[in-house]
């Protein structure tokens, strides 16, 4: 059983940065895939980073440049470094974990999730 704590979401104006952290319980952080996906009202959750139990990571086109995903497995953590924000980031962004994912930017692959936190751009 994975627990996850997001911290880190808050009002900024567009332009602005915020760095997001995911704090994991457990002693298997460092054998999860970790993702962080958003869900802007109305609309579906959507991708937006993945960092596999290695080093490797992806990024939707849409904040490629933006934001760095990061893991420090001896702190049990992972990092969402957010930088030019603009108002359709605009969304909770929920940090996600799981094992044995082939395809970390699908949702669904996820076992664990956490509750949310809340980013609001404005212009």
């Amino acid at each position: 059983q994975v627990q996850l704590v997001e911290s880190g979401g808050g009002l900024v104006l567009t332009g602005g940065s915020l760095r997001l952290s995911c704090a994991a319980s457990g002693r298997t952080f460092s054998r999860n895939h970790m993702g962080w996906f958003r869900q802007a009202p109305g609309k579906e959750r959507e991708f937006v980073a993945s960092i596999r139990s290695g080093t490797t990571t992806y990024y939707a086109d849409s904040v490629k440049g933006r934001f760095t995903i990061s893991r420090d497995n001896a702190k049990n953590t992972m990092y969402l470094q957010m930088n030019s924000l603009k108002p359709e980031d605009t969304a909770v962004y929920y940090c996600a974990a799981g094992q044995g994912i082939i395809d970390t930017t699908n949702w669904n692959r996820y076992d664990y999730w956490g509750q949310g936190t809340q980013v609001t751009v404005s212009s």
